[in-house]
């Protein structure tokens, strides 16, 4: 029998650890795996090379400042370089999924190097009631914004296919809309994202930071504090436990924040925990300008030490990029903080920022790097032929080079966004090549699959 492909002699990160074995491919799916070569249409030297599981990022947002036709052209070959095979969308429609959602999903379909995902972001109670909708689609995970509401409840959706005016809406998430989220979504046995971070406190730092004349980051940080993580965290926390409803709290960055986690834990919520590169390696202590405004704030150092504990301590699950396609004309438009836009790509450093600073530092192992950045979402999400280099698993495999230095460029990516937070940080640890379900989709920092290829992941609810 002659098979599609084999990649040889590379090391590969299996679930029972680092295994030095060929990986052979058939139809898109891991077949075996053998110590000779058999007969294939394609062999890939693996020599000096690491197999890793596809990368799943959990968490970005594209189509908001460009249409989703066009930045999921756009953002899935910046997540094709980076060595990302899966990219998980936060869907954000103004109005009703009946009306929307077939057009988003088949513009999807039709634009993405890689394969993607969804979670839909439920605003109000027409959605909560279309929810089953979403599911009945192939979307069974929820996103709740608990930042927006008041005087900051004001958010862009995403664009329609084809169109390209920014879509502003003004949004009230409140506790009624928040417990009947968390209920619906228990019934469908679907797991709720959460923003925490609660908006009145929120709202009042900010009030008073502006009425102080204060700026920088700093200022961002101190105006959102970590004390409305806590309360947020609490809050939903209360709810998820009268409905016993999964919680995957996105974007966690703060001391504090972890410690609510750990105390929601030990009351019996279940808990699902993602942080970020950023969080890992920025604060507010050492950036300058506004690019690396976010929300929730890059915190204290103490606060990045306190992240990698929890990421070492097996307390935190995944790592998503809560990427932003947007451009440094709209992120800066402004004479300080209050006027930056908040959110900045990441997907295409993912992988680099955690090699160069996790792994080639031995902050964290290549099995703790899987594990966050496959193995665990692929679980969480139902997404039962990802995250592993497992037999009839997809061949979703990214080689990496422990050795490759390269400066982080945007240029390199390609994507809609035209800069970085780690614009020219010199990062040891790249992708070289990335397959997804078979095919390579980039090789050595250059795209070189097609538009469409990408599909809509089967997910399972468990």
């Amino acid at each position: 029998m002659t098979y599609d492909t084999v990649i040889v002699d590379s090391h590969v990160v299996h679930k029972n650890g680092i295994i030095e074995k060929n990986i052979v491919i058939d139809n898109g799916k891991i077949v075996s795996f053998t110590t000779d070569v058999p007969s294939c249409d394609k062999k890939i030297n693996g020599l000096g090379l690491v197999s890793i599981p596809g990368l799943i990022d959990t968490h970005m947002h594209y189509g908001v400042y460009s249409p989703i036709d066009k930045s999921a052209t756009t953002e899935s070959h910046v997540a094709a370089i980076g060595g990302v095979t899966t990219m998980m969308r936060m869907l954000r429609l103004n109005g009703s999924f009946s009306n929307n959602l077939d057009k988003q999903l088949e513009a999807s379909s039709n634009s993405h190097y890689v394969d993607f995902a969804v979670h839909a972001s439920i605003f109000n109670q027409t959605q909560i009631d279309e929810m089953e909708l979403c599911v009945e689609k192939g979307i069974t995970s929820f996103k709740l914004y608990m930042n927006l509401g008041g005087e900051i409840g004001h958010v862009y959706m995403d664009m329609n296919p084809g169109e390209t005016k920014l879509i502003e809406s003004h949004v009230e998430v409140n506790d009624e809309i928040i417990e009947n989220v968390v209920k619906n979504a228990s019934k469908l046995n679907c797991p709720v994202l959460v923003h925490a971070e609660d908006y009145q406190e929120c709202e009042c730092g900010i009030k008073t930071a502006k009425e102080k004349n204060q700026d920088g980051l700093n200022a961002w940080s101190q105006s959102r504090s970590p004390d409305s993580e806590v309360k947020s965290i609490k809050k939903i926390s209360e709810f998820a436990r009268k409905y016993n409803s999964i919680i995957y709290f996105v974007h966690i960055g703060s001391a504090h924040a972890l410690e609510q986690i750990k105390i929601g834990r030990q009351n019996g919520t279940k808990i699902f925990v993602e942080t970020c590169p950023h969080y890992l390696t920025l604060s507010h202590e050492t950036q300058k300008g506004y690019l690396a405004k976010v929300m929730p704030p890059i915190r204290t150092q103490n606060d990045v030490n306190s992240v990698w504990n929890a990421v070492k301590q097996n307390q935190i699950n995944t790592i998503g990029t809560d990427h932003v396609a947007n451009e440094l004309k709209l992120k800066i438009d402004g004479a300080n903080v209050w006027d930056a836009l908040a959110g900045f790509p990441g997907v295409g450093t993912l992988l680099p920022i955690l090699l160069s600073e996790g792994v080639n530092k031995n902050k964290i192992s290549l099995q703790q790097l899987v594990e966050l950045t496959s193995m665990n979402a692929s679980k969480i999400f139902g997404m039962k032929s990802k995250g592993s280099i497992e037999i009839d698993y997809d061949a979703d495999i990214t080689l990496i080079d422990l050795k490759k230095e390269q400066k982080a460029n945007s240029e390199l990516f390609g994507g809609f966004s035209d800069y970085l937070v780690y614009e020219g940080w010199m990062l040891k640890g790249w992708p070289i090549r990335t397959i997804v379900r078979g095919e390579t989709v980039a090789e050595d920092l250059q795209v070189v699959g097609k538009t469409g290829f990408g599909k809509l992941v089967p997910r399972t609810l468990s």
